[in-house]
């Protein structure tokens, strides 16, 4: 693969480069390129892999910010190529160093896509393959969590107090969809600043709340009370208010949990 025009480094990336994976977990490999990519010539080598069945997108081809890559099947397990434009990637390891980030829309992504997964993904990745050391360079400048980050995500929670309020105005038409949607950003925003609060990177929202509940001065009970909040989900006016009831204390607690990590 780092013989394509255009693939600029190969690194493992996911559960299996964080020690996290178990026999069931997929390989996947992170293909940070330059345009103009070879997509011809990298799907002969994902066919001598995987069999003349298999196919790779163009960049973009799965959305604006998972970008493309494709899922191949190798001796029996998952092997997926997984596109990062590494200058966009450079662009988005310059915002966080100066507290920048967003969630941006993207399928399959009902939080939306946070861009500043492309740097946790770089800090936490294995390098395979860096010819030039581009990548590995850029990697060094995320040897420590951005402090301006750390500040924004916790900064961020005033949206978490933002969608109590509008939960609650859907109490009264029973409107437990809009309640639910609002309870999952909620949870979300919440996860996100207790894992700046700690320095450490979120960046997928499968398996966010375990994950949460997992920190280090993370509110007691996290995962319990999500669960806890999201089972009171029904098309009653009173078991609505106490959904909004539970996540308004979570919230609560995440913002003295988070004023406590960063001391």
């Amino acid at each position: 693969m780092a013989r394509v025009p255009g693939i600029v480094a190969v690194v493992l990336g996911g559960s299996r480069a964080r020690g996290t994976h178990t026999t069931e977990s997929d390989t996947d490999l992170g293909l940070y390129y330059r345009q103009p990519l070879d997509i011809d010539h990298l799907g002969r080598v994902a066919r001598a892999f995987a069999g003349e069945s298999a196919q790779v997108t163009g960049p973009g081809g799965w959305g604006p910010w998972v970008d493309g890559g494709g899922w191949l099947e190798v001796d029996g397990g998952a092997v997926d190529f997984i596109y990062r434009d590494l200058d966009r990637v450079r662009g988005v390891v310059a915002d966080v160093e100066q507290g920048r980030y967003a969630f941006h829309e993207q399928a399959g992504h009902p939080l939306g896509f946070a861009d500043h997964a492309y740097a946790g993904e770089l800090a936490l990745c294995k390098v395979l393959s860096d010819p030039a050391g581009e990548l590995t360079r850029l990697r060094e400048r995320l040897r420590a969590y951005p402090p301006a980050l750390s500040q924004a995500l916790v900064a961020g929670l005033w949206e978490a107090d933002f969608l109590v309020a509008n939960a609650r105005k859907g109490v009264a038409r029973v409107d437990t969809a809009y309640v639910a949607g609002c309870l999952f950003r909620l949870v979300g925003v919440c996860a996100h600043a207790l894992h700046g609060a700690a320095g450490q990177w979120l960046i997928n929202e499968k398996g966010a709340v375990p994950a949460t509940a997992k920190l280090p001065g993370a509110p007691a009970r996290f995962d319990e009370r999500v669960d806890q909040a999201f089972a009171a989900l029904e098309g009653d006016p009173l078991r609505l208010r106490l959904a909004i009831d539970i996540a308004a204390d979570l919230v609560l607690d995440t913002a003295d949990a988070c004023m406590m990590m960063v001391r």
